[in-house]
C-alpha cells in the first residue's frame, strides 16, 4: 500500500509541474520551454556520419550525394579520412539553401 501513494504522490508531483510549466507561457506559445531546450542542446555537438546524412536531410542517398557535390561549401569535419557534418550548422545551411 505504502508503494502504490509513493507513485500516486510522485504521479500528482510530476502532474503539477508539467502543468504549471505549461501556464507560465499560456499568452505566449513562441517562447521555448526548459524542456524542449534540455532535448535540442545536445544538436549543437552532434555529428552525422557521411552514409547517413540522406536521412538527416529526408532525401535519397542519390540525391544527397548530388547535393554534396553541387554545394562544396556545405559545412563538414574530416576525421581520421571520414567526413561527418556538424548536425545544427547543417541545419542551418539547409535552411539558407532554400531562402
Amino acid at each position: 500500500m505504502d508503494f502504490s501513494l509513493t507513485l500516486l504522490a510522485l504521479g500528482i508531483a510530476a502532474a503539477g509541474y508539467f502543468i504549471g510549466d505549461g501556464l507560465k507561457n499560456f499568452k505566449n506559445p513562441n517562447a521555448e520551454d526548459s524542456l524542449s531546450e534540455f532535448f535540442n542542446d545536445d544538436d549543437e555537438h552532434e555529428l552525422i556520419k557521411e552514409k547517413n546524412v540522406h536521412y538527416f536531410m529526408g532525401i535519397s542517398k542519390e540525391d544527397a550525394k548530388t547535393l554534396i557535390q553541387e554545394y562544396p561549401d556545405i559545412p563538414y569535419v574530416l576525421i581520421n579520412d571520414k567526413v561527418y557534418y556538424p548536425k545544427a550548422r547543417l541545419r542551418e545551411w539547409l535552411k539558407g539553401l532554400g531562402e
